[in-house]
């Protein structure tokens, strides 16, 4: 009896879909290095001193990107489309040099995801130890972005980060906004040998429901980051830490129980700090930092933010913080739709200044495109 072949008759010779898909990877790589020729020509022709700061626009970036979305059909999710030309633009951006991007470390952080997120892998990510030194290196020149977490979606606002923009010069150029899994990590074999864990106190925070049901009675330290509480994981007996895949990878260490926070839809909003207003991209946001006079009596909030209503303006967020001018002074941090330099939300904000004792433009970059 013949055997019948394991491959139907119906099914493409597989040695014919191969051959077709080293064609097109020639194709691919072909047009890819062609790309690269054009940025190159773009880098000339700002002249020979150039930096990759000086011809990186991210507003254009965005436009690339939703272009991206809207064209593909699959079976590739947008998301991995993203994630595959964000590293072809960075590796034809850092064909010069590549972009210094500070962000709030050690190594392991999700800040260094998000910095990876937004710009690429072909960039010399900087880790500083607070989100201090990420603007005072951006404010000087050591690195050409900042990228700072500004807000989680169960513990809330930043403050730091907020109050440092009450004496930067800085300027928001972009926002990342990450899912944040966390994970419990360290060298041991079983949790029963788990004496602490050290960890950021936000995500001890975001993972207190595990911790109190399964680990009751183990020591909660906090510490400057969960990249630090890695550390600590990594060169001390008995201590476990929460952190990312990239902590476990970076530390040496196993994870010994994947996904570990309370909500599933735990996320941070990070912001990308330089120092230079962007153009429009079509999609934008623009944050303001604005404070009305103490004296101006009840509804002093009300009435600045009615240029907003006037003009149809959607508001997305607001945030309140002293405005260390004098007690119970206040400014606000406000997220608005649109980009400050275009209508309607021009002609809101000029309404909006002259009711304000204090008024900044913080940043209008492009929104989020995940």
């Amino acid at each position: 009896m013949v055997k019948a072949s394991k491959q139907s008759a119906l099914d493409p010779d597989i040695s014919e879909v191969r051959k077709r898909i080293d064609e097109i990877d020639r194709q691919i790589q072909s047009l890819i290095n062609e790309r690269a020729k054009f940025a190159q020509q773009i880098g000339i022709s700002k002249g020979e001193m150039a930096k990759a700061v000086d011809y990186y626009r991210p507003e254009r970036e965005a436009e690339v990107l939703r272009a991206v979305i809207e064209r593909n059909e699959g079976p590739l999710r947008n998301e991995e489309m993203l994630r595959l030309f964000r590293e072809i633009m960075s590796a034809c951006l850092a064909q010069q040099e590549p972009l210094k991007i500070g962000f709030l470390g050690p190594e392991g952080t999700f800040t260094q995801t998000a910095v990876y997120k937004h710009f690429g892998h072909s960039v010399r990510a900087l880790p500083f130890a607070t989100i201090d030194e990420v603007f005072q290196e951006v404010e000087n020149g050591a690195a050409d972005f900042g990228v700072v977490p500004v807000e989680n979606s169960t513990e809330g606002t930043v403050n730091n980060t907020l109050d440092m923009f009450l004496t930067s010069p800085l300027k928001i150029g972009g926002e990342v906004e990450l899912r944040i899994e966390q994970h419990l990590i360290g060298r041991m074999a079983s949790l029963e040998s788990i004496d602490r864990i050290c960890a950021h106190e936000q995500a001890l925070a975001q993972c207190r429901g595990w911790l109190r049901e399964y680990l009751p009675h183990v020591e909660l330290i906090g510490v400057s980051s969960n990249a630090a509480g890695a550390r600590r994981a990594r060169d001390e007996s008995g201590t476990a830490a929460i952190g990312s895949d990239a902590a476990a990878e970076v530390y040496e260490l196993k994870i010994l129980v994947n996904n570990i926070e309370d909500r599933t839809d735990n996320a941070t909003r990070f912001l990308v700090i330089g120092r230079e207003l962007l153009s429009a991209s079509g999609q934008d946001k623009t944050t303001i930092l604005v404070s009305a006079s103490h004296t101006d009596g009840a509804g002093v909030l009300h009435t600045l933010l009615q240029p907003l209503a006037t003009h149809g303006i959607s508001m997305s967020r607001i945030e309140s913080r002293p405005s260390r001018r004098k007690n119970w002074d206040y400014v606000f941090f406000i997220d608005l739709d649109g980009h400050a330099e275009e209508a309607p939300l021009m002609e809101a904000l000029k309404e909006l200044e002259k009711r304000s004792s204090l008024y900044r433009v913080l940043g209008a970059y492009p929104k989020a495109v995940n």
